[in-house]
């Protein structure tokens, strides 16, 4: 029996096994790329709201928020969760005061109507 003839015989059948393998696999990431695009999928994500805004509290019943980054929002909203009321920043350096009866308080970023949660704050 002569095995360097064993070997060689075995050894040309991995060859196009891990060629179709490759092949196969080319193929199925390149139909999902193709069919993204076709389909529109990627045009449906939209932007993530970031803005920097402080949050202090003066007293145990009002807390004040500043917008220090406009960042990518055309406003932020500042809502008491009790209903005391809504605010609106719009500019850097602006400052609202909201009574917020031990309940949290959110701070919204708005980038074109759609409302994104920035920061919550907790009492």
């Amino acid at each position: 029996m002569n095995i360097k003839k064993t070997f060689q015989d075995s050894e040309r059948a991995v060859s196009p096994v891990i060629g179709v393998i490759l092949m196969v696999a080319i193929t199925v990431i390149l139909a999902a790329v193709i069919g993204t695009f076709v389909l529109g999928l990627g045009d449906q994500l939209g932007q993530n709201a970031n803005a920097g805004v402080s949050i202090d509290e003066p007293n145990s019943s009002y807390v004040t928020v500043t917008l220090v980054s406009q960042g990518n929002v055309d406003r932020v909203i500042v809502n008491a969760t009790d209903s005391t009321g809504t605010s609106s920043l719009e500019g850097v350096g602006e400052t609202v005061t909201v009574k917020h009866n031990n309940s949290s308080v959110q701070i919204i970023g708005d980038i074109g109507g759609e409302k994104t949660v920035l920061r919550t704050y907790e009492p």
